[in-house]
């Protein structure tokens, strides 16, 4: 059953803070990748639907990346958000690749190539065309932008001009985002980021975060941001064809999503709620970020993020052997 505010409204998903970082997000975030043409490709409108969409179902804060589209994830959130009082919401980019002008390309997408830049000139940079493509005179959150082949200069040059930026007031926290844990789990150690966000490495089919990027992030009062909570699509619809990781899901997994849907039926809930609520339970999570291209699908998401999963649900994929036993659950 949905939960309700006084109102009659659904409620709003919880607020939380990120880190020490006095930033406040929502415990359920949009994030813009699909909005910028992700697999495929999405009209204005929708676009725009799909983020008041997420402000109607009380989600307050937005992340985006100038690799989204070339850019165009930045301008359309911001062009949706225009009209919404700033103070109201967070919103979160990143920094790393610089769009650099290029012949128009035959899909549509802005005339620009990425180029990767980590440097401190280059993070500043990223940082004032973010701000001019969002229409925005500050950002929340900046995130380095998988710096899986650029660490040195990351760590050497991005990093400190992240944290002079946090230092000036120009941006409230910092972090980095990526689909690994093992560089997240170095940040966390070895810097005084505020939150990481970790796409696909906390879910129901891959617990690597659990390792030791969640037990330093707890040690250490860093924030985690959960994304790619569905791997891409199966954990949201498991079919043949259905992607993981941004590829085609390899058949085991697929059979393995499969099975925890049907024992999801089972107790009359979803797979889309369960992994929603499994990627949300560690302490250190502050958010699970999930993309979302249609007001539909964003309706859906803050649905299934209500829905109580029952505890015997776990307890039977532990028993299957689908989850492994010493996993947290909520």
């Amino acid at each position: 059953m949905t939960r309700r505010a006084p109102g009659g409204e659904a409620a709003a998903p919880p607020i939380r803070v990120l880190g020490r970082s006095g930033v406040p997000v929502t415990a359920l975030s949009f994030g813009s990748a699909a909005i910028g043409h992700l697999f495929t490709p999405v009209g204005d409108e929708q676009a725009y639907a799909a983020v008041n969409a997420a402000w109607d179902a009380g989600i307050r804060y937005f992340d985006t990346a100038p690799h989204y589209g070339a850019g165009l994830a930045e301008r359309r959130l911001g062009r949706a958000l225009r009209t919404r009082a700033r103070d109201g919401y967070v919103i979160s980019t990143k920094v790393g690749r610089l769009l650099e002008p290029a012949e128009p390309g035959r899909d549509g997408l802005p005339a620009h190539r990425r180029v990767w830049d980590f440097s401190a000139a280059g993070v500043r940079r990223s940082i004032e065309d973010s701000l001019n493509r969002l229409g925005l005179d500050r950002v929340d959150i900046v995130y380095l932008h998988d710096p899986d082949d650029h660490a040195e200069q990351a760590f050497r040059e991005g990093y400190p001009e992240l944290e002079r930026l946090r230092g000036e007031g120009v941006i409230g926290a910092i972090g980095a985002g990526m689909n690994q844990a093992g560089m997240l789990t170095r940040f966390v150690r070895d810097t005084d980021v505020d939150a990481v966000l970790c796409a696909g490495r906390y879910t129901l089919l891959d617990q690597r975060a659990g390792a030791a990027l969640l037990p330093a992030a707890r040690e250490r009062g860093t924030s985690v941001v959960i994304g790619g909570v569905y791997n891409s699509g199966v954990l949201a619809d498991p079919r043949p064809g259905a992607m993981y990781d941004y590829g085609a899901v390899p058949p085991d997994l697929l059979d393995r999503a499969r099975r925890m849907r049907s024992v999801a039926e089972q107790y009359g809930t979803t797979l889309r709620a369960a992994a929603l609520a499994f990627s949300a339970a560690p302490d250190p999570v502050a958010s699970v970020l999930v993309g979302a291209r249609s007001a539909g699908e964003v309706a859906d998401a803050a649905a299934q993020f209500r829905a109580p999963v029952p505890a015997d649900f776990w307890r039977d994929l532990r028993a299957e052997g689908l989850l492994p036993q010493d996993v947290l659950t909520p």
